[in-house]
């Protein structure tokens, strides 16, 4: 199957826009499952919860999934994106995984980053891995690849790809996190960050793009620039991914003891 990332400068609220732009350019190449950043339609930066709130919309029946949705059958691809999700009052910073056939699997962001925690309430699903015929496919949001016990957990569950929208503005961490999640668990990981910047307070963010996908042996598979608007999509096997051995004695999940571990 082909895996593939979209990296791109989203316009902050200029929602129709940024997702016409989106589809645009995951039109220049082909993929199976694309991956876009986090809050790719609606721009990163929310100066207030109020302001989060005026954008987010239902998974079901909003117009950024609906659009997605139209895309993935257009294409004949899955897409994985993130967006601001509001469900009983409350709004979350969300991804969702769409294919031709509808809405595959939500997830809400669990560690939220930074001011985020002003703006977003805390995830309260779970990890989702949904087999999507091609493979098993997990999800998780930005600042989620700082912790290990994410990428483990998607593992656990059989992914074998881990979809990873973002908007990273601290430079090398993802990338090199994100290589090690994919070795140490065994699986592919793809990083979809954005690029540019916003100034809407005192604060400028500066994107740093980077977008990649990783094997898991840790081998970059595709690396993108830190400032170019662009999709690329690789050929992977996710048979790959079902092999966890290092050796004839060693299981990166066989041989791991749980009951030694803190919680």
């Amino acid at each position: 199957m082909k895996v593939g990332v979209v990296q791109m400068r989203p316009i902050f609220g200029a929602v129709e826009e940024n997702i016409d732009r989106a589809i645009s350019i995951i039109g220049q190449v082909s993929s199976d499952l694309w991956v876009l950043p986090e809050l790719f339609a609606t721009g990163y930066q929310f100066r207030l919860a109020a302001e989060a709130r005026s954008l987010a919309e239902p998974v079901l029946g909003g117009l950024t999934v609906s659009r997605l949705i139209e895309a993935a059958r257009k294409f004949d691809a899955f897409i994985c994106a993130g967006l601001p999700e509001i469900d009983r009052g409350r709004v979350y910073n969300a991804a969702v995984l769409v294919g031709p056939d509808g809405l595959v699997a939500r997830y809400r962001k669990i560690h939220l980053f930074y001011h985020e925690k002003e703006i977003f309430s805390p995830g309260d699903l779970p990890f989702p891995v949904v087999d999507i015929g091609l493979a098993k496919v997990g999800m998780m949001i930005c600042f989620d690849h700082f912790f290990p016990e994410a990428a483990r957990t998607l593992a656990i569950r059989g992914a074998q790809v881990i979809a990873h929208p973002a908007n990273l503005v601290m430079p090398i961490y993802a990338q090199l996190t994100m290589r090690v999640r994919a070795l140490e668990n065994g699986v592919f990981t793809a990083t979809a960050n954005r690029v540019g910047e916003e100034s809407r307070t005192d604060e400028a963010l500066h994107f740093t793009g980077e977008s990649q996908i990783v094997s898991p042996s840790g081998e970059i598979l595709v690396s993108l620039s830190p400032t170019e608007e662009r999709a690329e999509s690789v050929v992977i096997d996710p048979l790959e991914a079902s092999n966890k051995a290092l050796n004839a004695y060693n299981d990166r999940l066989g041989d791991r003891r749980p009951g030694f571990y803190e919680t």
